[in-house]
């Protein structure tokens, strides 16, 4: 009893006199609900010398109180020609605040930045992890970044990721009292504090106690909900190149300097491209001619050399090699393009299905990728040059509706790529089935995926042996044991793209047999599994990006001497959301359902968040309702 009492008395003394500055005890409680990361402290100072150099010294410190926060232990820095990194240390403390070791100079790993798809580059990796599990524990690392070349400056954002608190973070600039910073903040209700100081202009941002972040579904994007701000140059040099980037027109002109003069084909593809060329008649058909020429002929890697990040290697490169990266490609197709007298722009874009959009009114570097456009009189047509299956005109889910710059010898433009509507975006089914006496399915499934709901088919068809297709076909229903038993894909490559897929499968005991009742529930395969738990308790406004619709026509044949006992009703929802309805049908012994679900994009306020969940739970309902029928 006198050990207990006197162990329970440490405990309280050490709570209170908690000294060390990185105690898990001196966290906030509010900061450490629902997280998995608490920064603890982070200061970032970013002082720019010159139009041509910058230093970045980074310090911060996280907290890391369970498993599923260990990815933000670990430290990693890419490096290059353009950027080198240095002066790196680290402390691992325990939850107490207590040392438990420093960073040894050859802990730190340095490996190729290349990545699979990566056949040529410069950059480099430096990284290295404590590999802690003992939990919580707290890492200290910094180090320091040298820019030559500040076309890029780096974004201040506390809050990386969900579930991820702060305690306080600041953010520095120093720069030449002639010098314009240009910046933008999100979520943050103050300006800087700016100040003249010995070595010129400085400006200061710092914030404390964020709580952390939990994860909604149709989250708003992430600089819409979190405190943030983008640092951008006016004047910058980078290897000789100077340029500015006031505005986008700016912005455009150094991106078309830094590229010209490699638009320039070698001979032999000029003669290849007048022999396709000069007897067809049309501007499109010549279009679809020249890009289905670059997708034969060429092929997609990733190349990072020297300002290769930026600068596109020449149009003779890709033809001699056969292969370039997507700014070389879409270099090649523009000089394609322009031996036959076709207008076009080399366009930069911000790709990826979920990646933050750029932002109109802040010109910066917010870009990753190169696809090419090529205005008509009717109509605007766009290539996705690294893609050697993708149809003319279609770009996908990858990089539609978004902005984009297109560049030439005026500058930069900001336009919007096309925007697939949910009319476009179709999924139609037609399943033929048969339920035998003891519950098994045999189905023949027949379903035409049209635009960005073929996307993921596309990647998956054009890009995985039958073998592995065979294998996710194998998990991707929610049926009872079942097995393929033939599957075939045929694509057709008009410009909305469409994939038909033929599957023949075996389900045993698809239906529940109880005496003399079968119960069956027909939707067979499309069966909602969104569902919206406490969505009334959310914090944001919800933003739907993607609208479709989906089509199910279902015929299912029953064991004769069976008769309906029961059937669920029709069902009909109506909402700002979309609009679902389910038909069923009985014709003697053959069920017939039909089923549709339209999903409208937009951005709604936080209170439709009840009605949102209210639209997905009938929906979730109405898709497992079931059939009975007794044996007569």
């Amino acid at each position: 009893m006198l050990l207990l009492i006197s162990v329970s008395n440490k405990n309280i003394a050490q709570n209170i006199f908690a000294t060390n500055k990185y105690d898990v005890r001196l966290i906030a409680p509010e900061l450490t609900k629902n997280a998995n990361i608490v920064k603890r402290d982070e200061d970032i100072f970013v002082e720019i010398k010159s139009i041509g150099k910058a230093y970045i010294y980074t310090k911060y410190a996280i907290t890391i109180l369970n498993a599923a926060g260990d990815y933000a232990s670990l430290f990693y820095k890419s490096y290059d020609k353009l950027r080198n990194v240095s002066n790196i240390e680290a402390t691992l403390y325990d939850d107490y605040g207590e040392k438990i070791k420093s960073l040894k100079k050859n802990d730190v790993q340095d490996v190729a930045g290349n990545t699979g798809f990566a056949e040529v580059g410069d950059d480099r990796v430096k990284l290295h992890n404590f590999n802690c599990k003992t939990y919580p524990y707290t890492i200290e690392y910094e180090c320091t970044t040298e820019l030559k070349g500040i076309f890029y400056l780096p974004a201040w954002l506390p809050i990386e990721n969900e579930k991820y608190a702060v305690e306080k973070s600041k953010l520095t600039v120093l720069c030449p009292a002639d010098y314009k910073l240009r910046y933008k903040s999100f979520n943050i209700n103050k300006e800087p504090i700016i100040a003249t100081v010995k070595d010129g202009l400085q400006y200061q941002w710092s914030i404390e106690k964020l709580t952390a972040i939990d994860y909604e579904q149709y989250m708003p994007d992430w600089y819409e909900t979190t405190p943030l701000v983008f640092l951008a140059p006016t004047n910058f040099e980078i290897q000789n190149y100077t340029g500015t980037m006031v505005d986008w027109k700016s912005y455009g002109k150094f991106c078309y300097l830094l590229n010209q003069g490699r638009d320039i084909l070698p001979e032999n593809i000029k003669q290849k491209v007048h022999e396709l060329t000069d007897n067809v008649t049309t501007t499109a058909a010549k279009i679809k001619i020249l890009y289905e020429y670059l997708q034969q002929n060429t092929h997609y890697i990733s190349i990072q050399l020297g300002i290769g990040g930026w600068q596109t290697f020449d149009a003779n490169y890709v033809a001699t090699k056969g292969y370039g990266d997507c700014k070389a490609l879409s270099n090649y197709m523009y000089s394609l393009l322009k031996e036959v007298g076709i207008k076009s722009f080399y366009t930069i874009i911000k790709a990826g299905v979920n990646e933050q959009p750029i932002i109109p009114d802040f010109a910066s570097t917010q870009f990753n990728h190169i696809i090419v456009c090529v205005p008509q009189p009717k109509d605007t047509i766009w290539l996705e040059c690294t893609s050697q299956t993708l149809p003319m005109g279609y770009l996908s889910s990858f990089t539609s509706n978004r902005n984009a710059l297109l560049i030439d010898e005026n500058g930069g433009i900001l336009v919007h790529t096309p925007t697939y509507k949910k009319t476009d975006n179709l999924q139609i089914r037609k399943i033929n089935a048969t339920v035998n006496d003891d519950g098994k399915l045999n189905a023949i499934i027949n379903t035409k995926y049209k635009a960005e709901q073929q996307d993921k088919l596309h990647g998956i068809v054009n890009g995985i042996s039958k073998e592995k297709i065979k294998e996710e076909l194998n998990e991707q229903f929610s049926l009872p044991s079942y097995e393929i038993n033939t599957f075939n894909y045929v694509s057709e490559n008009t410009s909305l793209p469409i994939i038909t897929e033929k599957i023949e499968l075996t389900a045993n005991n698809f239906c529940s047999i109880t005496g003399k009742r079968l119960f069956i529930n027909p939707n067979i395969l499309n069966k909602s599994t969104y569902v919206l738990s406490e969505e009334t308790k959310r914090k944001f406004d919800i933003k739907i990006k993607q609208e479709y619709i989906d089509i199910d026509s279902v015929e299912i044949i029953i064991p004769k001497g069976y008769k309906i006992e029961s059937a669920p009703n029709d069902v009909e929802i109506n909402s700002k959301f979309g609009t679902y309805n389910c038909k069923y049908t009985i014709l003697e012994n053959k069920i017939i359902y039909i089923r549709k679900l339209e999903k409208n994009s937009g951005t709604f306020a936080l209170n439709e968040a009840a009605n949102l969940s209210n639209f997905f739970a009938k929906i979730y309902k109405a898709d497992r309702a079931k059939m009975v029928f007794v044996k007569e």
